[in-house]
Formats: structure tokens, C-alpha cells, sequence
């Protein structure tokens, strides 16, 4: 069983649409910035990856992340051929936030602002017609949980199409939180580099429509990829340190639904926060996962470049896999120039993009939230022979 994926629109600090945020990506353009919507002296960190879209620095408004929704979704829906018209569509939304920021900014200031507007459904309504929306608020690893849901719609025939999205913004509390978390303040995303100092928070809304493969693309549209399989668990083992065997079981159980081996993956999405206990978990799971594979899969660590949009990053690496998977360029993680032991044994894409060997086949994306809320995803390049035992291999 595998799900197409027949239409992507995505936002973040890097790009306006999937081209523009890919390009970057391979480029080793990063969205850091001084922190623009906020007074940067109440912080000890004064960096993030924010989308340059306010009226004036230090001037914030409302609805910013349902506008970066709309804009996604509606480039996901006209990729796929669906047009404006999502009635007859179920569209699941992954968030951590919502539209918190605009609830700061009424309580505080004063800022206009509907309830109703706190539920995405309201705008989805409005803008698509859609009657079917639900949001999970499943912390950072939430577009993953919807991208599951969605697939599950599929496979008992409750839907032949959805829509699966995810969408995060920056907010003051938040960030004053985060702030208060490490013991130095970050001034970037340094993914398993023995000089990071913790997570930066970014932003951006994702979208993606999928059909039972079975279905066809539909008219109009056309298959960007296919996803396999999706695995989640949720171990609550710490409110905020994750457990590497937790994650290690949702990667097999990933591979499980997909139908293929380690020795299969040919690219690795990591989640790769820079925190210590994360990329401590991480690189401990895979490296139980892979071991004795050489070389390994390729892997990357976009949130390098976009920031950890939370409960839409799970998505945005899902998309950027999609790329690389067509093109054969694996992007680098940037900032990452001295890496701790835990990853020697990876063949961590650094510096610059690298174009692969030979054609990349099968990607694996993962994505991690607070309170042990664990999901990984198998996506499969277009025009790849499926099969049940996963194919050959990396040999």
C-alpha cells in the first residue's frame, strides 16, 4: 500500500513556495535573522528564522500563521488540480501553537481579534469551502501525526483524497520560554556540532495532497512521490527529553509499514534540533537502526537553515525530501563544522549540497515532539518499482 503525493505548497523563512525553500536549501541559505517582531532586549537570544512579512521591525499583527496556511494550501490544491474548491476534501492541520501569537497580541495590546480565528476551520472554511478539518496539536512532531491520520482516511476509504498540512509561528511567550531553557543562548540551529547551544525556533506553514495510489494522480495533477509508511508513538517518558529506544522502535515500525530494510533507506531527514538531549537520542536510535550498514543512508538536518518550525517541520522536510529524491541533491546541514562523536559513523551531508551516487530511491523523514510524541515517515521517488521485500539495497 503507498499514498500519492500529487500536490506541495509550502512557506518558510527561506522561500515563498517548495522551489524557492529547496533552492535555498541546496544553496546553504539560511532564514537567521535579529529577531524582528519582538524588543530583542528582553531576551538573551536575539536570533530566529522568522518570515520577513510585518509591516515594520518591531511592529507585529495578527492571523500571520493562518495566512501562511492559506497560502499553502492553496498552492498544494492547485498543484494537484483540485482548484480553490475543498468541500468534499478532509484537511488536517498539524500545529504546536495555533494562533497563539494572536492571542498574545489581544490580551497585551489590544489587537483585534476573533476567536472563532483561533480554529484554522474557520479560514479553511471560508477560503475552501472545507466542511472536514481537524487540527492535531501533537507538539513538533504534529504535521507527521496528521500526514498518519491522512493516510489512515485513505487506506479504510473514508476519503480518496486529503489534504495534510502543518503550520507554526513564532510567539513571545514561547520564545521567553525556550529562552530560559539553555544554559547560553543560541545563536543558531547547529545540529550535532559540539558547539550548539540549543533551538531556535523558525516558522512556516506546509501542505500536501495525497490519493490512493490506486486512484491515479487525478486530472490535472501528476505524482511528486509516494509515501510508504507513517509510525507514531507516544512514550511520555520525559515532558521534554526524548527516549532513543522509543524512537528506534517508531523508525522500525516505519520500515515495517513500508515494506523495506534499513539497508533500503537511502536518505535520512533527521529532526535535528541541536539540542544536546535530542541529537543524543537521535544518533543514538539510528545508530542502532543502522548498524553495520556501510555506508550509510545519506542524511541532512534542514531545520540548519529553516529553524525548528515545529509542528510544520515534519512536513517541510517531508517536501524538501521530495526534491531531493527528483534531483539526486542531498542539501547540507549548515553550522555543522566540528561533529560530535555520536555521529562518525554517518555520512552527514555538510558544507554543501552533494549530488548522489546514483539515484536516490526511498527517504526517511523524522520528526520528534516533547512528551515522547514520536513520528517517522517512508517516502518512495516516483517511478520506483515497488516491491515487498524493499528492493536491493545500498549493497
Amino acid at each position: 500500500m503507498s499514498w500519492a503525493v500529487t500536490g506541495m505548497g509550502a512557506v518558510a523563512s527561506i522561500g515563498g513556495d517548495p522551489g524557492e525553500i529547496f533552492a535555498a536549501l541546496t544553496a546553504g541559505r539560511s532564514g537567521l535573522a535579529p529577531l524582528r517582531g519582538y524588543d530583542r532586549t528582553r531576551f538573551r537570544a536575539e536570533m530566529a528564522y522568522e518570515i520577513d512579512d510585518r509591516p515594520a521591525e518591531g511592529v507585529d499583527e495578527p492571523l500571520r500563521a493562518t495566512r501562511w496556511l492559506e497560502r499553502a494550501v492553496a498552492q498544494a490544491a492547485a498543484d494537484a488540480g483540485l482548484g480553490g474548491d475543498l468541500s468534499a476534501v478532509p484537511v488536517l492541520v498539524g500545529t504546536t501553537l495555533r494562533e497563539l501569537r494572536s492571542v498574545e497580541l489581544s490580551w497585551r495590546d489590544g489587537v483585534p481579534f476573533d476567536a472563532a480565528d483561533l480554529h484554522f476551520g474557520t479560514m479553511l472554511r471560508r477560503r475552501f469551502g472545507a466542511a472536514d478539518t481537524h487540527t492535531v496539536a501533537n507538539a513538533c512532531s504534529a504535521s507527521l501525526y496528521a500526514l498518519a491520520l491522512g493516510c489512515d482516511l485513505l487506506d479504510l476509504g473514508a476519503a480518496d483524497t486529503v489534504v495534510v498540512a502543518g503550520v507554526d509561528t513564532l510567539t513571545e511567550s514561547t520564545y521567553g520560554l525556550l529562552d530560559r531553557c539553555y544554559p547560553e543562548a543560541p545563536d543558531r540551529v547547529r545540529p550535532f556540532d559540539r558547539a550548539r547551544r540549543g533551538m531556535l525556533q523558525g516558522e512556516g506553514a506546509v501542505a500536501v495532497v495525497l490519493r490512493r495510489s490506486a486512484d491515479g494522480p487525478g486530472p490535472g495533477a501528476r505524482v511528486h512521490a509516494r509515501v510508504r509508511g507513517v509510525a507514531v508513538n507516544c512514550d511520555a517518558y520525559h515532558p521534554s527529553a526524548p527516549d532513543a529506544k522509543s524512537i528506534a522502535a517508531a523508525v522500525t515500525e516505519a520500515h515495517r509499514r513500508a515494506g523495506v530494510r534499513p539497508a533500503d533507506i537511502d536518505l535520512v531527514m533527521l529532526h535535528g534540533t541541536g539540542t544536546p538531549l535530542n541529537d543524543e537520542a537521535e544518533s543514538t536510535a539510528l545508530g542502532t537502526v543502522f548498524a553495520g550498514l556501510g555506508p550509510s543512508p545519506y542524511m541532512t538536518a534542514i531545520k540548519s537553515m529553516t529553524g525548528h518550525t515545529a509542528g510544520a517541520s515534519g512536513l517541510h522536510s517531508l517536501v524538501a525530501a521530495v526534491d531531493a529524491l527528483r534531483t539526486g541533491t542531498v542539501p547540507p546541514t549548515v553550522y555543522l563544522d566540528d561533529p560530535v562523536d555520536a555521529v562518525a559513523g554517518f555520512r552527514l551531508v555538510r558544507g554543501t549540497a552533494e549530488q548522489a551516487e546514483r539515484p536516490l530511491r526511498l527517504a526517511q523523514i523524522d520528526s520528534f515532539g516533547f512528551g515522547g510524541l514520536n513520528a517517522v515517515a517512508v517516502i518512495e521517488a516516483e517511478g520506483s518499482a515497488e516491491d515487498g521485500n524493499g528492493g536491493e539495497g545500498r549493497g
